[in-house]
């Protein structure tokens, strides 16, 4: 990393590059937010062609599943590793990673050694994902962050909408292989702009760093197993077999083990405060149920779509894509509302409409028409934009820029797991579902007539040989099976509504700006209402309403206000701030980036700007 030029300081540094210095590292977090999406979507369409090449058929379902395996499974290693040495050289570990991953894809040769470099692709995905977000929040400030993740969000949405069709006329015109060297420019690109124009301050350490690897072992085989097991879990082999039962145990006992292993660690890959602080505890349980009830719509809708109201591929995917149009928007215009009502609140209203919006799904006509569920898509983007984006910023807001990278990685494993958890549950719920309409079909249909959802599905693609009425009787059955699903999905966004509901704190506590490593040796802040954690102290500040956090400003009317706080008796810190009276309020940046650009003037420059601050 580029060193500060000018003497160590021992107080915060508080520098923010300019817009224009932001440019370039914007556009390389674009770029490899880009690549994450693709490689999540690009081959599905390219499976033909791959199994043709390579054969294998029996297991091609572990070209996604090994991917999505070894991203969730790093995620936490990744978030603490950019805690402890910096964000820039672990983002560009995982760029590389995940380039050599891509380099290797190419040059397979069958589909085990395809597989195998899967997986090396998906421990540099993982880098990518989980510090992308940890980068654009030390990069912007506060109230400039919506704007940050709106487009990282829409970045998302068009690749992974973009991937399928990517991949499909790449296969179909070129060769299947430039599926994985299209990443190798993008990706370069990316590597430059990181190199060049990210910066960040000098870290000063106590020591030598010391990673807990047998923590990150222990993370690794426990959410491998696990994945494993929801994974073959109903496909491979059915879920009381001796195989699933197996897996299952293994990840009990490997969980344990974890879980004594990082309570002794001195730098634990995942530390006992994700769960102890009410603020993360609670968003990670609600993401958990995010990553939950996205699989009715990612999963269910395209079935949905093609064997009950006729579409083909294209517009079935429309349907689909009506959800990322909407949620990006939403998302950027969720400033608007957690500025006025605080991040929970815009969170809850969020999730309320999401609920209410898939419990209607199942209450569509059949067949109806296609812009019925299209509709519903583009209001659920929306609901779940207002829900996303102000619980990603409240956490990251709510910790020192020493814990950001672990505290953004938590809840993105969640959400990672969640997904993993609800592609199993609502697989079995929809494939219960068929078998019962399927026992239950009249006697001149039930030969012949196909016994689970993928069956069913390629029987509908090619009625000729049902009748119509078999036909119509298949098509009310996935009806049936895809409204039960929703009923599922809604049932998680009402967990995730409960989770914020009844277990995150009223008040979101916002870090103070200006804190870097040397600012945050003592520890996290101390949530308001949490009463878990000792020498909590207690945060002030004009602010109206169930919203709550220290300000900082310029301006007439300022008060001093001095907080000092002792973690475990060994360290203690004291901040000093102002705050303006209320009807007068300036910003002094609340929760600021340490990243800096050449054009900033090296790290620590530039002075506190003004503005209403966000309401978190």
């Amino acid at each position: 990393m580029d060193a500060d030029p000018r003497p160590p300081a021992p107080q915060p540094q508080t520098g923010t590059p300019t817009p224009r210095g932001r440019r370039p590292v914007a556009a390389a977090l674009m770029l490899g937010m880009a690549l994450a999406a693709l490689d999540s979507t690009i081959i599905s369409t390219a499976v033909p062609q791959i199994v043709g090449d390579l054969g294998g058929f029996s297991v091609f379902s572990w070209l996604f599943s090994g991917y999505l395996l070894a991203v969730t499974v790093s995620l936490p290693l990744y978030g603490k590793l950019s805690d402890t040495f910096g964000r820039k050289p672990v983002l560009l570990a995982g760029i590389v990673v995940f380039l050599i991953g891509s380099l290797l894809c190419a040059g397979a040769w069958n589909m085990g050694t395809l597989i195998a470099f899967r997986i090396v692709q998906g421990l540099g995905g993982g880098a990518l994902q989980g510090t992308i977000q940890v980068i654009a929040a030390d990069l912007y400030p506060l109230k400039e962050r919506p704007k940050i993740q709106a487009r990282l969000s829409s970045v998302w949405a068009l690749s992974s909408v973009a991937g399928p069709a990517i991949g499909g006329v790449l296969a179909g015109y070129a060769d299947w292989r430039w599926i994985f060297l299209i990443n190798l420019p993008v990706g370069a690109l990316a590597l430059v702009l990181i190199a060049r124009h990210l910066h960040e301050p000098r870290r000063h350490r106590d020591g030598r760093p010391r990673i807990d690897w047998a923590g990150a072992l222990g993370v690794f085989l426990s959410g491998g197993l696990l994945l494993t097991a929801l994974v073959q879990g109903g496909v491979a082999w059915s879920w009381l077999s001796a195989p699933s039962l197996a897996l299952l145990g293994a990840t009990a006992v490997c969980a344990a083990a974890t879980v004594w292993i990082e309570r002794r660690a001195a730098e634990p890959i995942i530390p006992g405060w994700v769960w102890r602080r009410r603020t993360i505890s609670a968003v990670n349980l609600a993401f958990g149920a995010l990553g939950l009830l996205m699989i009715a719509p990612t999963v269910f809708l395209p079935t949905y779509a093609q064997s009950v109201l006729g579409l083909g591929p294209i517009p079935a995917g429309f349907v689909l894509s009506t959800m990322t149009l909407s949620w990006p928007i939403a998302a950027a215009l969720s400033s608007r509302v957690y500025n006025r009502v605080g991040f929970r609140r815009c969170a809850i209203t969020g999730m309320t409409a999401a609920t209410l919006i898939l419990a209607v799904f199942p209450l569509l006509p059949y067949p109806g028409a296609a812009w019925q569920p299209a509709l519903i898509m583009l209001l659920l983007g929306g609901a779940l934009g207002l829900f996303q984006l102000p619980l990603i910023i409240g956490v990251q807001s709510s910790v020192p820029w020493a814990e950001r990278g672990t505290a953004t990685a938590s809840i993105l494993f969640c959400r990672q797991v969640g997904q993993s958890v609800g592609a199993a549950l609502f697989g079995a719920v929809a494939n219960a579902t068929l078998a019962s309409r399927l026992a239950d079909a009249p006697d001149a249909i039930r030969p012949g007539l196909p016994d689970d959802l993928d069956s069913v599905s390629r029987a509908l693609e090619h009625p000729g040989a049902l009748s119509d009425r078999a036909a119509d009787y298949l098509r009310r059955a996935v009806d049936t099976a895809v409204d039960h699903v929703y009923l599922g999905a809604a049932t998680a966004a009402l967990l995730a509504l409960l989770a914020l509901v009844f277990l995150a704190p009223r008040r979101f506590p916002v870090h103070a700006e200006g804190e870097t490593e040397s600012g945050a040796e003592a520890g996290a802040e101390a949530e308001a209402g949490a009463g878990d954690e000792s020498g909590a102290g207690a945060e002030s500040g004009p602010v109206a309403g169930d919203e709550t956090e220290a300000r900082a400003g310029a301006g007439g009317g300022a008060k001093a206000g001095t907080r000092a706080r002792a973690e475990g008796g060994a360290k203690a810190r004291t901040e000093t701030g102002t705050g303006t009276d209320a009807g007068s309020e300036t910003d002094g940046r609340a929760d600021t980036a340490p990243l800096t650009t050449p054009e900033a003037g090296g790290a620590g420059s530039g002075r506190p700007g003004t503005g209403q601050r966000p309401r978190p």
